[in-house]
């Protein structure tokens, strides 16, 4: 399993009500090795994202949005990503806010090498259903 990075402007805009993790769409962006996400960035604007002409929906289905004992969990279905046609090189798979005005992120993961895909090939991005994406306590 590829570790979640934390995006750290996510927390203040937990707290300023940009995010409803229950409701709003998440989202997939790509970003090639040369183009890494850091914890600074705060907006979609601020990646340089592969061309997705070739990609199957980026939307992400959330399974649970949930607290219990006050620890809040957030679970996401894998997504399957398929190829219809060249597509890439990615390295960094991005979470991002699609509701959001500003298309805030939310974290990403490092799959430690750029990958590539050809017409029939798919990518699971893994997310994971126990533990969920993300905890707060």
């Amino acid at each position: 399993m590829v570790a979640f990075n934390k995006i750290n402007s996510f927390s203040e805009a937990l707290a300023e009500k940009i995010h409803n993790l229950g409701s709003d769409q998440i989202k997939v962006a790509l970003c090639a090795a040369a183009n890494a996400p850091v914890a600074g960035n705060t907006k979609l604007s601020d990646l340089t994202e592969i061309s997705y002409t070739n990609l199957s929906s980026r939307n992400v289905t959330t399974t649970s949005s949930a607290q219990s004992a006050g620890t809040y969990k957030l679970t996401l279905v894998d997504l399957v990503l398929t190829a219809t046609g060249a597509v890439g090189p990615f390295r960094y798979v991005v979470l991002y806010n699609d509701t959001a005005t500003n298309k805030e992120l939310i974290g990403w993961y490092d799959y430690g090498s750029d990958l590539s895909m050809v017409s029939g090939n798919s990518f699971t991005v893994d997310f994971d259903g126990s533990a969920g994406v993300l905890t707060l306590v």
